[in-house]
């Protein structure tokens, strides 16, 4: 893995040495510097990542704040902590009440990176809430953690008078930023869901939340396969994604492209996993709906069904498979082929 990583490093080197290098340099070995945006899942910029150079893991996603709380390197290498160390200390309820961290442990914890100046996070705060009281009621031990990203204390407080939840002090900027840097928060609303340990469950939970308004799937633990829906299709900016298009009007068609995907998928995430690094792609089935039919405009694919792509939104590049007959083989293929940099991408 490391070798792959310099390789790509060596390619974004001769990129920063000047346009004309770089064009020629990566036109001549077809190295696309968009991999590093991908691999390392970047949103915007700017963005700063530490890397570990001998294995080629992620020391820390968040390197912009790193640099700007500490600025004398003290807490050089800057490498992730446990979620107990880094919330360690009081907490607020909106009645004025204090308690420890400690009281976190043992819970499934919901950390809410939100703000009220955010129109997108005061709608997800709205159905938080009752999810939260649905999953409270349930007997489930679970708390959220709101870390605000608010312009001001007046504002803070405003904010958190609707949550039922506990909250970093707003005055406390620097264990704020410590849990910005943990998680490599790149936009809000944002809520990480974590096990009892302290360990994370899903990045998604802000989408795990409003496609499951029951709260039947608590803690949401991730599906290797998603049906494409409006609340989750932000996710396909993430990254490269396999979308299988089917034809949803023939009962458990959605379902059984679901099925003939699944051991594909877990496949690729547990080989990822092995090496602590994020799957280089997400899996979904999308039917006939409207957002399905926007999607299909915007990237300017046929309206077949069943149809086989992989998107990649941030590189504007589509590989399509258009065969009569979806089977677990042709996926597999496909899949390695994209992995191995043996396919030809079309432009969206």
């Amino acid at each position: 893995m490391a070798g792959a990583l310099t390789e790509l490093l060596g390619e974004a080197l001769v990129a920063a040495d000047g346009e004309e290098v770089a064009v020629s340099a990566l036109a001549a070995r077809g190295v696309s510097l968009l991999k590093l945006w991908n691999k390392y899942r970047v949103s915007n910029i700017p963005s700063l990542i530490f890397i570990d150079a001998s294995t080629g893991k992620v020391v820390c996603r968040n390197g912009l704040l790193v640099i700007r709380d500490d600025p004398e390197g003290l807490e050089f290498p800057w490498g992730p902590k446990p979620f107990s160390e880094v919330v360690a200390g009081p907490l607020l309820r909106n009645n004025g009440q204090t308690l420890d961290s400690s009281a976190l442990e043992g819970s499934h914890v919901g950390v809410y990176f939100s703000a009220h100046w955010c129109p997108p996070c005061r709608s997800l705060t709205r159905v938080l809430v009752e999810s939260y009281r649905k999953i409270k009621e349930a007997g489930q031990k679970f708390e959220i953690l709101f870390v605000s990203a608010d312009r001001s204390e007046d504002s803070f407080n405003q904010y958190f008078s609707e949550m039922p939840w506990v909250a970093v002090p707003y005055a406390d900027e620097a264990r704020r930023s410590r849990l910005n840097r943990l998680y490599g928060i790149q936009g809000i609303p944002t809520l990480i869901v974590l096990d009892s340990k302290g360990d994370v469950i899903t990045r998604q939970g802000r989408v795990e939340v409003l496609n499951d308004i029951e709260c039947h799937e608590f803690p949401w633990h991730p599906k290797p396969v998603l049906e494409l829906t409006d609340s989750n299709a932000v996710q396909l900016n993430e990254g490269p994604c396999l979308v299988l298009f089917v034809d949803s009007e023939d009962d458990g068609e959605s379902e059984a492209a679901k099925q003939l995907i699944q051991p594909i998928a877990e496949k690729i995430i547990a080989k990822y996993k092995a090496k602590d690094e994020e799957a280089p792609l997400l899996f979904f089935v999308a039917g006939e709906d409207d957002m399905t039919d926007s999607l299909r405009d915007y990237t300017n694919l046929p309206e077949a069904a069943p149809l086989l792509t992989i998107l990649d939104m941030s590189a504007r590049a589509k590989y399509v498979m258009d065969v009569e007959e979806i089977t677990p083989e042709i996926v597999e293929a496909f899949v390695s082929d994209f992995l191995a940099d043996k396919l030809k991408p079309e432009p969206i």
